[in-house]
């Protein structure tokens, strides 16, 4: 069946999350996306965690889809092998640093005199201008610097990060959106351009857009930390008699069908909670009343009643409870892939559903310099004694 990006050639030279994830996105809508490692493999296979062959599990999840192949970019046959690859490119996806960015020469002003049509997709920390622009950093160093760990976590803990990398994975999923403008523009024009994506970017504008920097700015009022609480209105999470749920009531008729369930209809009425900020100020009144009835229930009960109710109620899974959940596995969100030396692993799908173009997951990650012959064979035409002579030499 046709995915959106077939026929879309993209050489990923980008490690660890936020750069490879942008490329993985491409790969399963349809695009031939190549890995390139430095010979021996790149350090983002180094990390955990790790199957009992070795295998990083990240890794296979983040280069499923992928061809891999080797390129030393600072030997002189090297470069020479990197141009001829960016002229058959469409997108190149990079996220080096900036002292190596310029050493190699991966500056959108080089790459389009050797392709104009070329898209160059760059990923970075805190981009390519500004005061930081020269910094390295990570997903919880963006989390840290836009502020949203100030907020995050509970009021007698320190500043906390979230566990789930939201920033590395929401700026992939911003870069890969607009790699795929990028594409939509020069199918107009003729024209590439490059795509800059930067993880405190990301961050800030996650931090700023539920309101607290505008609160800060015309309030002067500074979120305090919370735990699990909503803020502006009433969510929380409770335990019940075997677990602990999560629940929001927010807006009029959640809050009215939520008071009248479990037994205190006055609510509705009563001027302390007469709207969602109301609520949030006076939580501490309702919150040990809703606790009450939540914990005279098992989980299952409270998703009843609270389903019949039309009130919005979850589970606060484990990994284990997650991944086994029925609906999860009604949505097909895994694909499993027979991984060489691993055995079948689930391979989360990026999670975009089209109907006439759906992306699909085909091969698992590739081995250092898995595709070697076939790439470099195939796509620049080199011989399989050309090929040998780059190998032994260390160029690829």
């Amino acid at each position: 069946m046709e995915r959106v990006l077939d026929g879309i050639l993209v050489l990923d030279f980008a490690r660890y999350i936020a750069g490879p994830w942008c490329s993985t996105i491409m790969a399963e809508m349809g695009a031939e996306v190549i890995r390139i490692e430095t010979p021996g493999g790149a350090e983002d296979r180094q990390q955990g965690p790790f199957a009992p062959n070795g295998e990083n599990f990240r890794f296979l999840m983040m280069s499923r889809n992928k061809r891999g192949i080797t390129l030393d970019l600072n030997k002189p046959k090297g470069k020479e092998l990197f141009r001829e690859l960016v002229k058959k490119a469409d997108v190149v996806v990079e996220n080096f640093s900036p002292p190596v960015k310029n050493k190699l020469g991966f500056t959108y002003e080089n790459l389009s005199e050797i392709n104009p049509s070329i898209i160059l997709t760059t990923v970075s920390a805190f981009g390519k201008d500004g005061p930081y622009a020269h910094r390295l950093g990570f997903d919880h160093i963006a989390q840290a610097e836009s502020g949203s760990m100030s907020f995050t976590g509970f009021p007698d803990s320190p500043p906390t990060r979230a566990q789930v990398a939201y920033v590395d994975m929401s700026t992939a999923l911003h870069a890969a959106l607009a790699t795929v403008l990028a594409i939509m523009h020069r199918t107009k024009t003729g024209k590439g351009q490059q795509v800059e994506m930067a993880l405190l970017d990301t961050a800030v504008s996650y931090a700023a857009f539920p309101g607290t920097m505008a609160e800060y700015e015309i309030l002067d009022q500074v979120r305090p930390k919370l735990g699990n609480t909503g803020y502006y209105s009433f969510s929380d999470t409770f335990y019940a008699k075997d677990g602990m749920v999560i629940m929001a009531a927010l807006s009029d008729p959640l809050w009215n069908r939520m008071v009248d369930l479990i037994g205190h209809p006055e609510f509705k009425d009563d001027p302390r909670f007469a709207d969602d900020e109301a609520r949030y100020h006076n939580r501490d009144i309702i919150g040990p009343l809703v606790q009450e009835w939540i914990g005279k229930r098992s989980r299952e009960e409270v998703f009843e009643l609270m389903g019949k109710a039309r009130i919005p109620c979850g589970r606060v899974n484990t990994i284990p409870e997650a991944f086994k959940d029925p609906h999860i596995h009604a949505r097909e969100l895994f694909t499993k892939l027979d991984v060489p030396g691993v055995g079948e692993v689930s391979h989360p799908r990026v999670a975009i559903r089209m109907s006439r173009t759906p992306g699909r997951i085909e091969r698992p990650a590739p081995t250092v310099g898995q595709h070697n012959d076939e790439v470099y064979s195939s796509l620049l035409g080199l011989s399989a004694r050309e090929i040998e002579d780059l190998s032994s030499g260390g160029v690829i």
